[in-house]
């Protein structure tokens, strides 16, 4: 009896601050799942159409089914992980165990084979569903490490703002090399795109190795669940079901992410057959390449509005700290939702030449949107303590892991519906469009997700979880953690 309370993590005060480079580590995480995640949110459609081969309906449908059923895999990954107990904790392992295999994997699912069109098929399956799910083994984890780094809901909105400067650093660097990268004679002097694509996941898969050690051997987990605290999956799914803020948290994930997703799917396909190439003057101040006047492709124009969206994402989450101090979470959220759904619609009025409007427009949405997700992972962290003050347990994992199936399955159903709506207006890959196919393009960067976004800002209004309520939640709970350790 007498070495058990040694075992367990110290109980720390909730006004502990971390230390920065604990923080900046735990960052380091997102960055690395991001060098895939941005990858399958806005390149993979236009990746097994144009690069791999593959019909946008078929493609469409393995993307969604694929992506629907690794999300079933999350809340089983959220419980292995809450029950896991090793010298390293619950949750910090799985990324020293699954980084290299999901490289692996990673270089597997971006090499196009030498085979048939169903042979192709299967092989597609196959690797990009064992990458979702390795995926899923480290990514549920590490987002679960976010409710057990620290007790203090403060400290952990400031650690949720750099976990997503490395979300969107990730962003940017895929953004800014993917496509010259993988351009026959690009970058990495790949003779075939295909062969380009495989070379760049080469790197992905090496820097991911690489910062998710970082994660793993800089970061600690000092909140435990209470001593007494006895679970079972029944306990642990009722408990989740029954907790409304959480519920009200995931309705909003779900819409939020159906509005990014539809736009993403189809951000690469806008600028590839509705804007084109473009003869482009700059200032002649700007670096290389870039001054004076040129041709730009298509490629290179995606890759700049890409970027420049992950770059002004990177700047919004900065300020959330502030922010969200000023006038508190959930206002933060409804506010920046409202200039994103504005920003998003106003493209169905831009023709393809105004790429001032475009571009500045984009940087406005993705400067308020882009911290949103970030907010809402707080939100979910904060649901997590109330269940354990409500209840007397927590499954940190579960949480989690139940808010990130939302998130695949928005993901899965945004990508499907944006291939399948583009297939029935006409879409042929590597063809000119007709009008109707063009017009469905724009659509679906612009009204049709701005829709979804006034849905998830309606959903959001009821999340009752304020700043207040939450720190009488913190304080009753750091007395009861007093309380379980001193016994």
């Amino acid at each position: 009896m007498s070495s058990a309370p040694a075992k367990r993590p110290p109980q720390k005060p909730a006004t502990e601050l971390l230390r920065f480079r604990e923080k900046v580590s735990y960052g380091f995480g997102n960055l690395a799942s991001c060098l895939y995640w941005q990858t399958f949110m806005v390149y993979l459609t236009i990746f097994y159409t144009d690069v791999f081969g593959i019909g946008a309906a078929a493609a469409g449908t393995m993307i969604g089914l694929s992506r629907s059923m690794d999300a079933f895999f999350d809340p089983v990954m959220g419980m292995l992980a809450d029950r896991t107990r090793t010298r390293w904790g619950k949750f910090r392992p799985f990324l020293l165990w699954f980084c290299v295999p999901m490289a692996v994997v990673g270089v597997l699912t971006f090499t196009v084979p030498s085979m048939g069109a169903s042979g192709k098929l299967v092989w597609a399956y196959v690797t990009y569903n064992a990458l979702m799910l390795l995926y899923t083994a480290i990514n549920i984890p590490y987002i679960a490490l976010l409710g057990v780094i620290s007790p203090n809901p403060s400290e952990r909105t400031s650690l949720c703002s750099i976990q997503f400067v490395g979300a969107f650093a990730g962003g940017v660097i895929v953004s800014a090399t993917l496509l010259p990268m993988a351009k026959a004679g690009g970058w990495l002097g790949a003779a075939t795109v295909a062969r380009g694509w495989q070379l760049a996941f080469t790197l992905y898969g090496a820097a991911a190795v690489l910062f998710f050690l970082t994660t793993f051997l800089n970061t600690r987990e000092r909140v435990s669940p209470p001593r007494a605290q006895k679970t079972s999956v029944a306990r642990d799914l009722g408990d989740l079901v029954t907790n409304g803020p959480w519920l009200i948290v995931l309705a909003t994930t779900i819409t939020f992410v159906l509005f990014w997703a539809i736009r993403s799917s189809v951000t690469a396909y806008y600028f590839k057959y509705y804007v084109g190439s473009r003869t482009l003057t700059l200032p002649s101040f700007l670096p290389g390449r870039a001054a004076g006047t040129q041709v730009w492709s298509w490629e290179s124009l995606v890759s700049v509005f890409n970027t420049s969206n992950q770059v002004a994402s990177l700047v919004g989450v900065m300020l959330i700290p502030f922010v969200a101090k000023v006038v508190g979470r959930k206002a933060a959220v409804v506010a920046l939702m409202l200039v994103a759904i504005a920003s998003t619609a106003s493209f169905y009025l831009l023709r393809p030449d105004q790429l001032a409007l475009i571009y500045g427009i984009n940087l406005l949405g993705s400067v308020t949107g882009g911290p949103i997700t970030a907010l809402l992972w707080t939100m979910y962290a904060d649901s997590a303590d109330y269940a354990e003050w409500k209840r007397g347990r927590r499954a940190t994992g579960l949480i989690f892991s139940a808010s990130i199936f939302s998130q695949k399955q928005g993901w899965a159903i945004g990508a499907w519906a944006a291939l399948a709506l583009m297939q029935a207006v006409g879409f042929v890959a590597n063809a000119a469009q007709t009008p109707a196919s063009l017009h469905g393009l724009v659509l679906l960067m612009s009204v049709l997700p701005a829709s979804l976004g006034v849905l998830s800002t309606a959903i959001v209004l009821f999340y009752p979880l304020n700043d207040a309520r939450m720190s009488r939640i913190t304080s009753d709970l750091k007395e009861r953690r007093s309380l379980d350790a001193a016994g």
